[in-house]
């Protein structure tokens, strides 16, 4: 049994761990005085703590007292552990105190001091951990109110943690997702990118990611590296950002930039890309490319004449069909209006490329049922070959292009034909453009002019009017024949701004004839399908009061294939020309598609027979046969006939046997210029008289 000291002191002990746990301030300091009394049986005994200055530096007066008084013994013990001072234990009014009692006291203040010292450790580290709890709880309201998703993984892909962001974007819970592999929220085509997302900290990517109701999105992904205390990387950190409707925005224009709006296919920009990427490919592989370029006939037709509704849903079939004959390494492409291009690279030899035109072209064959229309387009097919022909992109578009033009001659308006680039064609195509640069340039420079062939009345031989020819006056090539520069002016749509200028001149030369007292006469102007629109009357007859001139003097001369589209109105342009006075002519009769029923309500005054049925009679038979129906019609209809190309003798006699009214030709003059044509009006030419004595 321990004895009754010992025990005492232990009891103490545990009294004085029980107080420092329990009390604090003024209590505590009552409690351990308390305390020390009763180990040391002493009436008086105090603990001051080192926060009581006052105390410290002035002692009770009992003990300063006892502290003089060698008769009244005293105790004093600092409470301290290492280099920290808690207080200090005062013991006075004892009858006496042995060194027991002053090592008890010792002991005591020993293990006051190192129980002050845990509990002091102890208070400072449930602070710290209150003031880290506080802050990693703002942080995590941080977290949850910004819209961007935050979660944490380890090296492994293990979601660790998840944010409110997180939960909106996702669908998923913090419970749901916290444990999961990262994988679940991929879509399907990203799996492959696991080990990426793992290693690429710090990276901005674009992602495709996965919502809880299968929903798949874009997001955009910057992953940082996560860390423990000692700076050693155990996981990531993820943000991720919906960026769904900025990519569908991306992707738009990207259609818009690089995909023809109508068809979706291919624009020439995105073809030139494709084409270029491609022959870098064969360049490696040594092997053939082929570039078609493809155009429509009759497509323009079409448009103009049922509009561009219609014209636009036949684009969009012909694209269709163009795409299923081709392969899905094949390229094609609209390039704008009527024209396609096809890229072949995959080919063995180049020949083959005219094998796949040919199936272009037999998708074309079946008719194009469109809003009870049935349409039909044939094309016309250029082919420039890689690489003995050109090793870009742009250079094998503008050679097939160039080839596509010698197709569209050799297979005629409405024939379908398929041509190779060659060298010639480039020469060709080059003067071409030649002649077109200068063709505009001549409309302002003043280079062009009027010829007038006359007209003569076959019963009197008298001039009763001329056709107004349009002539060019090159500055260096001299006079341009019309054969070159015509068909040029047809094909670019410049022969609307000659036609304009034809008619303003004629008007202009009418007037002058007219104010020099010359006799009325009629000028017959050539008009081109381009310009037989609504806005022709309009223009007409402002052109003839601009002038003062009367409507008798103007003849207009439209060619039959101009009257075959759109019948009703046609006709209506017709009425409201006529309405004014001047008078039609029918040019080219016999060479199109006249149809009788349609002839008959054309209000038209004169037909005319073309040089190439002229030329033939009287030896000829079919000629003559065509020459005395078209004769004959006219006479039926009450329409005058006129026959040009007339350059013999025998070719008049014949007219004048058959009934025809008047002829214009080299038998009797060539075209003039204004002055001579003047002269010979007032001379008044008779039928058998040489132009040439003129």
């Amino acid at each position: 049994m321990l004895a009754q000291p010992v025990t005492d002191f232990l009891t103490s002990s545990a009294a004085l761990c029980d107080a420092v746990l329990r009390l604090r301030g003024h209590a505590l300091t009552e409690e351990l005085g308390r305390i020390v009394r009763a180990v040391l049986n002493s009436p008086l005994g105090e603990y001051i703590p080192a926060d009581s200055a006052s105390m410290l530096l002035t002692p009770p007066m009992d003990a300063a007292v006892a502290a003089n008084d060698d008769a009244v013994p005293s105790l004093s013990q600092d409470v301290c552990f290492d280099d920290h001072y808690f207080g200090r234990f005062v013991v006075s009014g004892g009858a006496h105190y042995s060194e027991l009692d002053r090592q008890h006291l010792a002991s005591l203040a020993s293990l006051l001091g190192s129980v002050l010292q845990v509990h002091s450790v102890a208070q400072r580290t449930t602070h710290a951990y209150v003031q880290v709890e506080a802050k990693l709880q703002h942080q995590s309201q941080i977290l949850d109110h910004i819209h961007e998703s935050v979660l944490t993984m380890d090296m492994s892909g293990f979601i660790i943690s998840w944010n409110k962001g997180a939960e909106r974007l996702f669908g998923y819970t913090a419970v749901e997702a916290v444990g999961r592999n990262i994988l679940f929220l991929y879509d399907e085509e990203d799996i492959g990118f696991h080990d990426a997302f793992l290693e690429q900290g710090g990276r901005l990517m674009e992602v495709r990611r996965k919502k809880k109701n299968g929903e798949v999105f874009w997001a955009s992904l910057s992953l940082s590296p996560l860390c423990d205390i000692n700076d050693r990387s155990i996981g990531l950190i993820a943000y991720l950002t919906d960026i769904t409707e900025r990519k569908m925005a991306e992707e738009r224009i990207h259609h818009l930039a690089y995909y023809d709006a109508l068809t979706s296919l291919p624009n020439r920009t995105l073809l030139t890309k494709l084409v270029d990427q491609a022959l870098m490919v064969a360049q490696r592989n040594k092997a053939h490319g082929c570039v078609l370029f493809i155009d429509l006939n009759r497509f323009k037709l079409i448009n103009d004449t049922l509009g561009r509704k219609i014209g636009d849903q036949l684009l969009v079939e012909v694209a269709r069909r163009f795409r299923t004959v081709l392969r899905d390494q094949d390229l094609v492409a609209r390039l704008g209006g009527d024209e396609f291009a096809v890229g072949l690279f995959d080919i063995g030899q180049h020949f083959e490329a005219s094998m796949v035109a040919q199936k272009l072209l037999a998708t074309l064959n079946a008719p194009i049922l469109i809003d009870g229309h049935d349409l039909r387009v044939g094309g016309s097919i250029g082919i420039s070959v890689y690489p003995q022909d050109g090793h870009d992109a742009e250079t094998l578009l503008r050679l097939a292009d160039i080839a596509m033009y010698r197709a569209k001659q050799e297979g005629g308006a409405d024939g379908d034909h398929v041509a190779f680039y060659s060298q010639d064609m480039n020469q060709g195509m080059q003067e071409r453009m030649r002649i077109e640069t200068g063709l505009r340039n001549a409309l302002g420079n003043g280079e062009l002019l009027l010829h007038y062939q006359p007209k003569y009345a076959i019963p009197d031989g008298k001039i009763i009017g001329a056709e107004a020819l349009v002539r060019w006056r090159h500055p260096v090539r001299g006079l341009v024949p019309p054969s070159e520069f015509i068909p040029l002016a047809e094909a670019t749509g410049l022969v609307v701004q000659v036609g304009e200028w034809v008619l303003e001149t004629a008007c202009a030369q009418a007037q002058a004839w007219k104010d020099a007292g010359l006799p009325p006469i009629r000028l017959a102007v050539n008009v081109s399908a381009r310009e037989f629109t609504a806005t022709l009357p309009g223009r007409v007859s402002d052109t003839l009061k601009r002038y003062g001139l009367e409507p008798s003097w103007l003849e207009l001369e439209i060619t039959e294939s101009t009257l075959m589209h759109n019948i009703d109105r046609v006709i209506g342009i017709m009425d409201r020309i006529t309405a004014l006075g001047v008078t039609l002519s029918l040019d080219d009769f016999g060479t199109g598609y006249s149809s009788l029923s349609y002839l008959k309500r054309f209000p038209i005054d004169t037909l005319k027979i073309d040089r190439s049925f002229t030329i033939g009679i009287p030896g000829d038979p079919n000629d003559c046969a065509i020459a005395n129906t078209i004769i004959s019609i006219a006479q039926q209809l009450k329409h005058k006939v006129i026959a040009e190309g007339v350059e013999t003798v025998e070719q008049l006699a014949f007219l004048k046997n058959s009934g025809c009214d008047e002829v214009q030709g080299y038998l009797f003059s060539q075209p003039l210029e204004a002055e001579a044509f003047e002269r010979a009006l007032r001379e008044n030419w008779r039928p058998g008289r040489s132009s040439r004595a003129a």
